[in-house]
């Protein structure tokens, strides 16, 4: 296995690590410098958004979440929970601004947050998200994100995230395995066993005041169908 070092202010989902990591499987790779027309980012209904963004946790949890989906100035309630957990689609640039798939209009990646991580990892998301509707260059975005109005946020105890979902669409190379994520407070990746020969543990790091995102591949989608490498 293996970990990473990148920029995660706003708590990535791990998408800066599994893009970069799928990138590297194609010796050409299209570039997105700048934003594309908004309606890119959108699917083509709110239903279709709704099933994708439940696909991403085994039904028995997404079908009493909370689902929001993208609307004009930021993501929407589209249904409202009733065990904490919280899904949604996830679009490129919850990736780390540094990324070079942070304007990637082709980025869906299903999530499914439990309440820890709904209330402490994805606020800044949803922000970010206002910001990029709202026209906000990436440059602007960065020195915003510095502000003490946005001051970053410990993960709470706990805080979990299920992408299992068959259908993900990571950058332009298609799905990844599907797998959990697990946001801590900056940790050494050691202390976990991440990235040791034979741990079924990886880790996506970052500098001290950063949080780490530590992850586990499954072998089964979220429908219960087996995963195998050449999916």
């Amino acid at each position: 296995m293996y970990a990473t070092t990148q920029s995660k202010t706003f708590g990535v989902f791990g998408l800066t690590l599994l893009l970069g990591t799928m990138a590297g499987a194609k010796t050409e790779k299209a570039s997105y410098p700048n934003m594309a027309p908004p309606g890119q980012y959108r699917m083509a209904s709110r239903l279709e958004e709704i099933a994708l963004a439940r696909s991403a946790a085994p039904e028995s949890i997404s079908k009493d979440a909370e689902i929001l989906v993208l609307g004009e100035r930021g993501f929407e309630t589209a249904v409202k929970g009733k065990n904490g957990f919280v899904c949604l689609v996830e679009r490129a640039w919850f990736a780390s601004f540094e990324d070079p798939d942070f304007w990637n209009p082709h980025t869906r990646g299903p999530d499914c947050l439990n309440a820890a991580a709904a209330r402490s990892v994805l606020p800044a998301n949803l922000k970010k998200t206002e910001w990029v509707l709202a026209g906000l260059t990436r440059t602007e975005m960065m020195a915003r994100a510095k502000s003490s109005e946005f001051a970053r946020k410990i993960p709470a105890r706990g805080a979990i995230g299920y992408m299992l979902s068959k259908q993900q669409q990571l950058g332009d190379n298609g799905h990844w395995h599907p797998h959990l994520m697990f946001f801590e407070p900056h940790t050494p990746v050691a202390d976990w066993g991440a990235g040791y020969p034979g741990s079924p543990m990886s880790a996506a790091d970052g500098a001290p005041n950063e949080d780490t995102v530590f992850y586990i591949i499954m072998s089964t989608w979220s429908d219960g169908t087996a995963a195998t490498d050449t999916q």
